[in-house]
């Protein structure tokens, strides 16, 4: 019989690899990009779900197994081709998106650790080299169901990035709405967020010129493949810089820490002191662009009944969000006066693979799903694609001009939404996240989940736009 102390500190390191892996998947690739909702990520999907399936293989087979004679040796060329595997997707990953940091840390504690076992079970599969050639069975206790379990998991893992890939593949790349279209040299703010990333590559693949004002430029390159200048400060753009489209979309996320005094100074500064100092720009600038597109959001309405419906023309609401959105629209209007078409987008909450949709979705998928609060509150949505559209028509059509509310024609109420999400994930819908508590912890924030407007695109109808996805069961069939 073999001498399993060797294996068994193999074995250890093993499942610390499983382990490691797992959260790297869970947190980075599903919960903070969302790969397999990212287009750009086919390949590296690819690549997952190869090294996913040929872990499961292994796994299970080391957990149950000894691999003797010839046996070791084709576990042995399977490990070189999982390292080879491994080494082609850091240079995937490295050319499709910048890793932050704590991801490059989890993957260097991966590739150490992988190392420390390929070293060991390697030993140990010289060791069973010499024996005759056959499969005999061994007993790692709990440790082998663990790895049994761990070979469920991650075969799973791989499947579902497969068929992501294969999604990708079959459905082609989406039609870039800003193909065809004349010439723009862009400057956009706020490039590398939710909506920022997409329109600057569709920007870029349709063969405009981008400038991407970004806090960090080396994190805008990678995400933009060098294609785009990337710049820290408004003090690189010169007064000859010339532009035909300006598309303002910088401001820290709304969602997140509570609304202390700090909190909201940052707010409104990532908002409306970038702004302020766009205008300075603009005011200089020896060549003014043709259109200004500004993001802005429905908060501006502030929190309203259920039954009130709110066109362009309702009076901006009370509270922070709505303090916030009035000076953020007011720190762009002088662009107007300077002879500039400016667009601006009240946006609802924008829908799209990852960003705000995700972790709504999260609860559903573990079985949890539910209204939060008395669920009467109304959502004001937008599919991520129709936010591209309506930009990329405001480049070619004059005629659009002022104030829109970019929100789908179908609002729905917060219990909708929850029964609208079962329906499509076929979950239960049972939860229940009451109130109270989340306002006492969250403070006025909560009123981003707890309260809501209900809000029309009634100029975007007028102007006869047709919205891709106007209704919530067509948005969530898209992406969840």
């Amino acid at each position: 019989m073999p001498d399993f102390s060797l294996l068994d500190w193999a074995i250890t390191l093993l499942i610390a690899q499983a382990i490691l892996g797992a959260l790297d998947t869970l947190y980075h690739h599903e919960l903070t990009v969302a790969l397999p909702y990212r287009h750009s990520a086919r390949l590296e999907l690819s690549i997952h779900a190869l090294r996913s399936c040929f872990y499961g293989i292994l796994f299970l087979g080391m957990a149950h197994l000894a691999f003797e004679g010839t046996w070791a040796i084709v576990i042995a060329l399977l490990f070189a081709l999982e390292i080879g595997l491994t080494l082609w997707d850091f240079v995937v990953e490295d050319r499709s998106r910048k890793l932050p940091a704590i991801e490059r840390i989890m993957h260097t504690v991966l590739a150490v650790n992988g190392g420390a076992f390929f070293a060991l079970y390697g030993v140990q599969l010289a060791q069973w080299a010499s024996l005759p050639t056959g499969l005999s069975a061994i007993d790692l206790g709990w440790r082998g169901w663990l790895l049994t379990l761990f070979a469920i998991g991650v075969t799973a893992s791989g499947i579902r990035d497969g068929l992501a890939a294969l999604r990708m593949q079959r459905a082609g790349k989406p039609a870039n709405p800003f193909a065809g279209g004349a010439y723009k040299r862009v400057l956009v703010t706020g490039g590398t967020g939710f909506i920022g990333e997409t329109l600057v590559n569709q920007l870029l693949d349709a063969g405009h010129t981008v400038s991407v004002l970004a806090r960090d430029p080396l994190k805008a390159a990678y995400l933009f493949d060098g294609r785009a200048r990337c710049l820290r400060s408004l003090g690189k753009l010169g007064h000859d810089e010339t532009f035909d489209v300006v598309i303002n979309l910088a401001g820290a996320p709304v969602a997140g820490p509570r609304w202390s005094p700090a909190r909201q100074a940052q707010l409104i500064a990532s908002r409306v002191n970038t702004t302020e100092a766009l205008m300075t720009w603009l005011k200089n600038a020896r060549h003014k662009p043709t259109l200004w597109i500004q993001a802005s959001a429905v908060g501006f309405y502030g929190v309203r009944d259920a039954s009130e419906s709110l066109d362009e023309s309702a009076a901006q609401g009370d509270g922070f969000m709505a303090e916030l959105c009035v000076r953020w629209e007011a720190s762009a209007r002088p662009a107007t006066e300077l002879g500039v078409r400016q667009v601006v987008m009240r946006l609802g909450v924008v829908f799209g693979p990852g960003g705000a949709l995700l972790p709504l979705l999260i609860p559903f998928r573990l079985g949890f799903g539910g209204r939060m609060g008395d669920g009467r509150q109304i959502m004001s949505w937008v599919h991520r694609d129709d936010v591209i559209q309506v930009i990329a028509r405001a480049f070619d059509d004059e005629s659009l001009s002022g104030t829109y509310n970019l929100v789908a024609p179908e609002t729905v109420s917060q219990a909708l939404f929850a029964e609208s999400v079962g329906k499509v994930l076929k979950r239960p819908v049972w939860f229940h996240i009451p109130a109270a508590p989340v306002r006492a912890l969250a403070g006025e924030m909560a009123q981003l989940f707890f309260d809501g407007q209900r809000v029309l695109p009634s100029r975007l109808v007028e102007a006869g736009y047709t919205f891709r996805y106007p209704t919530l069961d067509a948005a969530l069939r898209d992406l969840a």
